[in-house]
Formats: C-alpha cells, sequence, structure tokens
C-alpha cells in the first residue's frame, strides 16, 4: 500500500513537472527549515495555491504553540505534505550546531533542543550519523515514508569534515545559494519585507537553491505572509519553474 501511494505522489510531481516546463525556461529551489512552525500551514497554503514543490528540512525544534515539530500533534501536517508531493531532509534530529572539527577525525558541536542542548558535544562519525538518521527514522513514524537522502546543518554551518561525515552515512548535505539566502531571520527594522522581497525577485539565478523558515523566533514583521507568494509569482513571471531537491 505505501509503494502504491508513493508511486501515485512521484506520478502526480512528473505531471506538475511536465506542465510547469511548458512555460519555464528557469528552475529554482525553494527550501524550508522548521524554525518555530509559526507560519507552516501559511506556507504550505502558499506552495498549493501557487502549485509549487519544495523541500523540508526537518529538525525537532520547539515551536509557537509549546510542542515539538516532529511529535505526534505534527503528524498530519507532514503527512499531507508527503501526500502533495514535497520532498524531505535531515535537518539533525536536535538542530545541532558545528563548532569546529576536534582531533581524531571528530568533530564538536552544540545540540539546540534535546536533553543535551546547550553542551558542546563530541561526535565522531558513527555518533553524527545517528543524528542525521533519526529524522529519517522519526519521518518513517509519522508518515511511513523514507525522507530523500540530503541533509542541511543548521545555520550553515560545516567543514569538509562533517560534510564528509554526512556523506559516509549515506546523505547528500545541501545548503543554499548566496542570493537564495530570503533573510527571514534578519532584524525587519533593518531589512524590511519589501526590500527582501525586491532583492530576491532580482538576484535569484537558474538553479539557485533558496532558503527560509517555517517560522522564526528572531524577526519582528514576519516574512512568509507579506513576501512568499508574491516572491513565486515575480519568479513566474521571470520564467522560473519550481522543482524538488536533490537537483
Amino acid at each position: 500500500m505505501l509503494r502504491l501511494f508513493a508511486f501515485f505522489v512521484s506520478l502526480a510531481c512528473s505531471f506538475s513537472v511536465l506542465a510547469q516546463g511548458a512555460t519555464c525556461n528557469k528552475t529554482v529551489y525553494l527550501s524550508f527549515d522548521t524554525g518555530n512552525m509559526s507560519v507552516a500551514q501559511l506556507v504550505s497554503d502558499v506552495l498549493n495555491r501557487q502549485h509549487v514543490k519544495a523541500t523540508f528540512f526537518l529538525a525537532n525544534e520547539k515551536t509557537s504553540r509549546g510542542d515539538f515539530a516532529l511529535d505526534d500533534s505534527w503528524k498530519s501536517f507532514w503527512q499531507d505534505r508527503l501526500r502533495e508531493g514535497h520532498h524531505f531532509g535531515s535537518h539533525t534530529y536536535d538542530h545541532v550546531y558545528f563548532l569546529k572539527d576536534a582531533p581524531n577525525k571528530d568533530v564538536f558541536e552544540r545540540p539546540q533542543f534535546g536533553p543535551k542542548a546547550g553542551e558542546t558535544i563530541l561526535y565522531n562519525e558513527a555518533s553524527f550519523c545517528r543524528e542525521i538518521r533519526r529524522v529519517d527514522d522519526r519521518f518513517k513514524e509519522l508518515t511511513g515514508s523514507s525522507i530523500q537522502k540530503i541533509w542541511r546543518a543548521p545555520g550553515g554551518k560545516t567543514s569538509p569534515r562533517l560534510i564528509n561525515m554526512g556523506n559516509q552515512c549515506g546523505y547528500q548535505h545541501i545548503g543554499w545559494n548566496h542570493a537564495g539566502f530570503l533573510g527571514d531571520e534578519l532584524d525587519s527594522k533593518v531589512h524590511p519585507n519589501s526590500v527582501l522581497l525586491e532583492k530576491a525577485s532580482r538576484n535569484l539565478q537558474d538553479g539557485d537553491i533558496a532558503m527560509a523558515h517555517l517560522g522564526i523566533w528572531s524577526r519582528k514583521d514576519p516574512w512568509a505572509p507579506a513576501v512568499l507568494e508574491q516572491l513565486i509569482i515575480n519568479l513566474k513571471n521571470r520564467g522560473f519553474c519550481f522543482a524538488t531537491l536533490p537537483k
């Protein structure tokens, strides 16, 4: 039954790509990290209304409603996004930030959530692989399906050693392009939504990966309600279609 479901999801995505291909000649990859999930439903509504597929990078982050993004309370949300044909990657389960390389081919990381939140932890290849795979395992529990074999480091902080750890685990690291930093975590007084919209609409180029969040604590004037849909419309008008990761 799950294989049949996956087949129909894949078929729907193929038809979507063919429909876009008739009217566009450039591609952009929209991606969203979990963040605090405060605009998660709004983002999904916009994507559905605009017939756009995106890639979501999941971590078990605390949400604006007090639970966590991979709790059972979010089960139907992730099931709906899977059914719609979006893709999913790991953002590390406890949203662990890379600090620096360590001796003996290990790395120092700092989890933002979980029982060791705020501590500096030494990870070897095996333990870091488990941190990436925990998202995959939990997504299977929630949806019955695996994520794509991709991951994104919190804050985009990496080293060649860390990237190689993910590769050895079977997960490709996916960052974002400079023009694809959509700015939703920046101070809204210094970087107002109108400026961020104009900048992204102008600067994104063919093949770029764009990144925002499903909600962010640090921005007073939320980005997505003001920017996301108009950005998609502007990019469509420039001849862009939208695809999922990996490329």
